[in-house]
């Protein structure tokens, strides 16, 4: 079986968290409230309505889901107005995927972003590699339920043997491992000490290939499964 990685984009392919995380306390602002940016951090991803609106209570920030909805609109257009030209993929990025490619992987992107934000920030020469794309708008509940990597499986005509995911947050990590997917965690945005739940912890993309390599068997071993926490090398950072 063909190995498969499943890639979130925010923190993970792009450098873009940091100009999200403004946006967000700009919209946050209109509306009148104020969240930490630690907060919004932690919480990347995890923006089904119920769940955000939890997050934001725990912060004082008292609102229903139609108010968050409102709040996520404003924050959209505000990053898509004044950040989305900033945005980068992380420099190591392109290097990374060259060696998946060379070394067999099939790969994917599972976002919580919606499309139109995909189409403004992800280069073309990314985009062309990706066998499968999922946005936040595709699936009934986004991260940290599991239906956004269900969805991506279920495209690429795969079950989690053979698959795993990189993400680098807790909401991402949580849907990845509701999906039954083993899941590699990179440190770009929160420290290790938050992404504990990942069956491994990187500090670089330079260390991925390496360390995946770890969470399945590759064609030609015994099968494609993940592996539980705690195997290779379990959840110590590596570099």
């Amino acid at each position: 079986m063909q190995p498969t990685i499943l890639f979130d984009m925010d923190g993970v392919i792009l450098d873009s968290m940091p100009w999200h995380v403004r946006a967000w306390q700009a919209a946050l602002a209109e509306f009148g409230f104020s969240v930490p940016e630690a907060v919004l951090y932690l919480h990347e991803g995890a923006i089904e309505p119920e769940t955000a609106v939890a997050i934001f209570d725990g912060e004082g920030c008292r609102m229903d889901p139609a108010d968050f909805h409102r709040v996520l609109e404003r924050q959209k257009a505000v990053f898509a107005r004044e950040y989305r030209h900033r945005v980068r993929p992380y420099p190591e990025v392109p290097g990374l995927l060259d060696r998946l490619e060379a070394e067999g992987w099939r790969m994917g992107l599972v976002t919580s972003s919606h499309a139109e934000i995909l189409d403004q920030v992800l280069p073309g020469e990314i985009r062309r590699r990706m066998r499968c794309i999922v946005t936040g708008e595709r699936v009934a509940r986004r991260k940290p339920f599991p239906d956004p990597y269900l969805a991506a499986m279920e495209a690429l005509g795969i079950g989690p043997g053979g698959c795993c995911v990189v993400e680098n947050a807790p909401a991402g990590i949580r849907a990845a491992k509701a999906a039954g997917l083993a899941c590699a965690a990179i440190t770009t945005t929160l420290a290790a000490e938050h992404l504990v739940e990942a069956d491994v912890v990187v500090t670089s993309h330079r260390a991925l290939p390496d360390r995946l390599a770890g969470l399945l068997a590759l064609p030609g071993e015994a099968a494609g499964c993940g592996v539980p926490a705690g195997a290779a090398g379990g959840k110590a950072a590596a570099g």
